[in-house]
């Protein structure tokens, strides 16, 4: 049997959820937008914000709305928790609406990103638009050979043209490319277009179904490593 180390010469990861914990880095910009909120008031305004969001890219996926890059999409949300909580200082909102650029890296991040960078060439892959995955990541810590926005393929994952985008800058057959994430839709749109798929676990992921078959499942970046003998 090949191991997967022996057929992967690229590995792509997405961002959003896998490398930064993206609830907690809402939760905590929405407690210092709104500080009289309680936990149950926080929970409540972090699952507003994120409604907002897949609901709008779900729209822009069926057709229903033109593409809009994820700072627009992030501005959107950002309004809908102020007016829910009765927030009207506008820099506060503004800063709000930046959320998503100062998101937390989980704390096997840096150091599953570092040893896997020894070995392969490393590709992040996000929803976030090309701004945002800047200032991302750079806040987390994050340490790319190349960092790819969705909003240059003017869509969302899990939209081919998305991994397109990947498999063009990696100039290798798709079997040949490893995707990473915590999302079993994410993975499986990558599939879809012939790349290997790896998920691994985290809090707020969305796990595989027990019909999904990817070419590996860990429970952090360091297993992730092993696998690949980085």
């Amino acid at each position: 049997m090949v191991a997967l180390r022996d057929v992967v010469d690229v590995v792509v990861f997405d961002v959003l959820g896998t490398l930064v914990d993206e609830p907690s880095g809402l939760r905590a910009a929405i407690a210092e937008a709104v500080p009289a909120a309680d936990d149950a008031a926080l929970g409540e305004l972090v699952g507003l914000w994120q409604t907002v969001v897949e609901d709008q890219q779900l729209r822009i996926a069926a057709g229903d709305r033109a593409y809009a890059p994820s700072d627009v999409v992030d501005a959107e949300a950002a309004e809908a928790v102020a007016a829910r909580a009765g927030l009207g200082d506008v820099e506060v909102v503004a800063r709000l609406a930046a959320a998503g650029r100062r998101l937390p890296a989980w704390p096997d991040a840096d150091g599953g990103l570092e040893r896997l960078a020894r070995r392969y060439p490393l590709v992040g892959l996000s929803n976030a638009s090309r701004a945002s995955l800047l200032r991302l990541d750079a806040a987390a810590g994050l340490r790319w050979h190349l960092a790819l926005s969705s909003e240059d393929a003017g869509a969302y994952k899990p939209a081919p043209e998305v991994y397109g985008l990947a498999l063009s800058a990696a100039a290798v057959p798709a079997e040949r490319v490893l995707m990473v994430a915590a999302h079993a839709w994410d993975l499986r749109g990558a599939r879809a277009v012939g790349m290997r798929t790896a998920y691994v676990e985290r809090p707020v992921g969305d796990p595989p179904r027990t019909d999904d078959g990817f070419d590996l499942e860990v429970g952090g970046l360091d297993a992730l490593a092993d696998a690949l003998g980085a």
